[in-house]
Parts: C-alpha cells; structure tokens; sequence
C-alpha cells in the first residue's frame, strides 16, 4: 500500500524535493554560489569618533545645567514638577531657534549641529526624568496633577519650539530685506 504525499502543516516548512544538504552543514557553506559580501563601513577613525565626542561633551555640559536648575529650583515631594517643565520647554525654545540658524543663517561647522544640537540640548532637556515625575505623581495619589503634567510637557515643548523657530525665521527674514 504507498500513501499518497502528505499537505505540510500550516506554519511548517515544506521539504524541496530531490538532494539537499546534510543537516549538519549551515545554509551558508552549502557548495553553490556565495552571495556578495556587504560594503564594510568606515570605522570610528574616519569621521564617526569626533561626532561621538562633541556629542558626549555637549550632553556632559547639558546634563550638568539641568542638574543644576534641578538644585537651584527643587521639587517638593508630590509637588508640580515646575524645574524639569520649564527646562525642557526653554531646552525646546533653544532647539527651534538653533536651527533656524543653523539651517538658514549660518553655514556652520559639521560638529555644532551635533554638539549643541545633540549633545547640549539633548542632555539639557529631558524625557527620562518627565517620565519618572508622572510616575512619582500617579504613585503618590496625584493622578491629576500627573496627567496634567504629562499633557502640559508636550504642549509647552512643542508651543516653544514652534513659536521660536517661526519667530527667528522672521527676524531672520527681516534683516535680508
């Protein structure tokens, strides 16, 4: 009696028919052609390590000024995060107003975009501790307070960035004329 081949499961691979290679053998030495290799990438040394540097620096200097407006202008506990609202919406002020210069007024050096940009604003402004005030509010009760702060951030960072960038480019476009 032979039985008639059987359907692959659903999910299953099907086996090619006719020869294949021994199990033992990765898909990768099988004989046969062998595919291109990739283009390698240039290493740190060409051009990489210098925008890794001024990042880590510039994000050093920002984080050091966040930290300090966090000592000057501390939370009270269950308190309305006020510090890290307002670094972060002057931290996204800066950024609109950076790159209005930047992009539009002044061809500036290859390592500033990333150095302020990146690293002194990146470090400067920040999500992680946004994150941590709402969790601290909600743990605490304060589940109000919490989702307004969690509302207002957005607001009050993306308004600032908006509304100095379009400011700067009219300051801008007004001393070209």
């Amino acid at each position: 009696m032979t039985r008639a081949p059987r359907e692959p499961r659903a999910g299953s691979a099907a086996r090619p028919e006719g020869p294949t290679a021994p199990a033992s053998v990765a898909p990768d030495l099988a004989p046969g052609p062998r595919p291109a290799a990739p283009a390698t990438r240039p290493g740190l040394t060409h051009g990489q390590a210098p925008v890794l540097a001024v990042v880590a620096a510039g994000g050093a200097l920002g984080a050091a000024a966040r930290y300090g407006a966090a000592l000057l202008w501390p939370t009270a506990a269950g308190g309305f995060p006020w510090t890290t609202l307002l670094v972060n919406a002057v931290g996204c002020a800066v950024i609109g107003v950076f790159m209005v210069v930047v992009t539009d007024v002044w061809a500036a050096h290859r390592l500033v975009r990333p150095f302020f940009g990146t690293g002194v604003l990146g470090g400067f402004t920040t999500f992680s501790t946004y994150a941590v005030d709402i969790q601290h509010l909600l743990r605490s009760g304060e589940a109000g307070t919490g989702l307004a702060y969690l509302a207002v951030t957005v607001v009050a960072a993306l308004a600032a960035v908006w509304c100095s960038a379009s400011l700067t480019r009219r300051l801008v476009c007004g001393r070209r004329k």
